[in-house]
């Protein structure tokens, strides 16, 4: 080899290996997974090294922000929630030779959620107007193998709809199952 082919050769190794850093080691490419706890279909996609974006259409345990005392009544409604997470302990978990299949890792993310308008009863009448809330929310996910996978979050959020709005917690478990991935490569 040349000298030229050498510093070519040697310039393409660097840059496949930065790739390979900078796109390869954490998150999932995208994963379907199906929720029992709280019933439906959830979808994350990776958007880059350590954040993805994970939607949900679910039937969600919640406040009923209707009654006058909020924390009074709890059930269970449809609802579509909207994350962006980051995920920022991937490189710790790997140091320490934990797995982060199936972005098992913590992460913080902003939250949406709407829930549909006639899907709670106040004195036996549907609710009129919108109803939902965005907030902020600490994590974690964990998946295995097998598929199975959890996560929890926790945080705090606007209540918004044809009420007075408010700031109140939110806390969400799922657990049920990966059914469909696309990996990326995933460290060892």
């Amino acid at each position: 080899m040349t000298v030229r082919q050498r510093i070519l050769f040697l310039a393409l190794l660097a840059l496949s290996l930065s790739l390979n850093a900078q796109f390869g080691k954490n998150c999932e490419v995208r994963q379907f997974k199906i929720n029992l706890l709280q019933p439906g279909l959830e979808y994350e996609m990776a958007l880059g090294v350590n954040t993805t974006i994970d939607i949900r259409a679910e039937f969600q345990w919640g406040l009923n922000p209707f009654n006058t005392n909020i924390y009074e009544d709890i059930q269970l409604m449809p609802a579509a929630v909207g994350q962006y997470r980051y995920y920022y302990n991937f490189e710790k978990r790997q140091r320490k030779r934990r797995q982060i299949y199936g972005n098992s890792a913590n992460y913080i993310a902003p939250t949406i959620a709407t829930f549909l308008p006639d899907a709670l009863a106040l004195d036996d009448e549907p609710s009129q107007g919108v109803f939902g809330y965005a907030g902020m929310v600490t994590g974690l996910q964990r998946s295995y193998n097998s598929g199975f996978n959890f996560s929890l979050d926790v945080g705090a959020a606007y209540y918004l709809g044809s009420f007075e709005g408010g700031i109140y917690p939110v806390a969400n478990l799922s657990i049920g199952w990966i059914f469909s991935e696309k990996r990326w490569c995933v460290g060892k």
